[in-house]
């Protein structure tokens, strides 16, 4: 039932998040583009985690999805709300980042382990979270993890 409440905040909250925060311009790209690239590249990576789920671009916000193929995060709700943490420990700072964290943490005190494990992770990276992903997509995913200690 936490889930299904989360995953319906996130819905309702998704579309005036786009349009009056996010201020970048959508990727001209589609997943069928990104499963055309190179194997090893950050791009094809992409295109394989949006097929997986059967997930669209979603415009503007294609950097969450780049989230979680360099940090390999899964997207159970749980992992979503540990997505978040591991961002924070990483240098990100946002409204609705602490949102997610804060309803996220009410909801799954019993996961507080499993959030502080995805802050460490965070913490230990070097900062990626404002890096220019869409110029990045031919880059070998393993090069760009490696670089920036993603574990």
């Amino acid at each position: 039932m936490r889930d299904l409440v989360i995953e319906k905040m996130y819905e309702w909250s998704k579309k005036p998040y786009q349009k009056f925060f996010k201020k970048n311009e959508p990727w001209p790209i589609t997943s069928k583009d990104l499963i055309r690239y190179p194997p090893e590249s950050l791009g094809f990576h992409m295109g394989c985690f949006l097929l997986k789920y059967h997930f669209e671009i979603q415009p503007k916000l294609e950097d969450h999805d780049v989230f979680h193929v360099l940090t390999n995060t899964g997207v159970s709700v749980v992992e979503e709300i540990g997505m978040q943490y591991y961002l924070l420990g990483n240098g990100k700072r946002s409204a609705y980042q602490f949102a997610v964290i804060a309803i996220g943490t009410l909801f799954y005190p019993m996961q507080w382990k499993a959030f502080r494990h995805f802050y460490r992770r965070g913490k230990s990276a070097h900062q990626f979270y404002d890096l220019p992903f869409e110029k990045m997509l031919l880059q070998p995913l393993k090069n760009i993890q490696n670089s920036f200690n993603i574990k």
